[in-house]
């Protein structure tokens, strides 16, 4: 049985980043599912058939780390048909041995409930803007405002809202280094393994 660990929350708080230090640290595949949704919003057309013909090959456009791809992902990630289409991409990742770390915004509440580590990782909003301020050059305002936005879409959604998964450790990277994150998250992980 391959061991799941499940990393979810908002943008910019870190996941993505802890997320490939765990799977580097544990030698565990690796799947931001965030990518899906970027690659089938940034397709176009029609969302449905654009999540049903999705490749790994998608996963690798250089567009897809863009403010634009992710606003496009929120909005796509509210198409029930989208996330059933992606679904099973996902639970297909997460069998693979020794194990995956699969992060997202609903991968311990919906995509593997029984993951053996679901952390739910967060950091305030003003923190979280200037992260993603910084990665894309971008202005700090603007940034706060299209995450808050986002939050919003994402928390409200009928299907598979942002949540944490009731058994889910919150780890709160607001005043944290990446080494002081990442070294929080291994522990977790290796207290659940022992």
């Amino acid at each position: 049985m391959p061991f799941i660990i499940a990393v979810d929350g908002p943008a910019a708080s870190g996941k993505g980043t802890i997320s490939r230090a765990l799977a580097q640290h544990f030698g565990f595949y690796h799947l931001d599912t965030g990518l899906l949704y970027r690659a089938t919003g940034a397709k176009g057309g029609d969302p449905i058939a654009s999540a049903q013909g999705l490749c790994a090959d998608d996963l690798t456009r250089p567009d897809l780390r863009s403010a634009e791809a992710g606003q496009a992902a929120s909005r796509v990630a509210a198409i029930p048909e989208v996330r059933a289409a992606l679904v099973d991409f996902q639970h297909r990742f997460a069998r693979q041995e020794p194990g995956a770390i699969l992060d997202g915004r609903d991968i311990g509440t919906v995509i593997c409930p029984d993951a053996a580590v679901k952390l739910y990782v967060i950091a305030s909003d003003q923190v979280r803007a200037e992260r993603r301020a910084a990665e894309l050059n971008a202005d700090p305002g603007e940034m706060l405002e299209q995450l808050r936005e986002r939050d919003r879409r994402d928390s409200e959604r009928a299907t598979a809202p942002l949540r944490p998964a009731d058994d889910a450790a919150v780890l709160d990277t607001s005043d944290m280094s990446i080494d002081q994150a990442v070294a929080r998250a291994i522990a977790i992980v290796e207290a659940a393994r022992r």
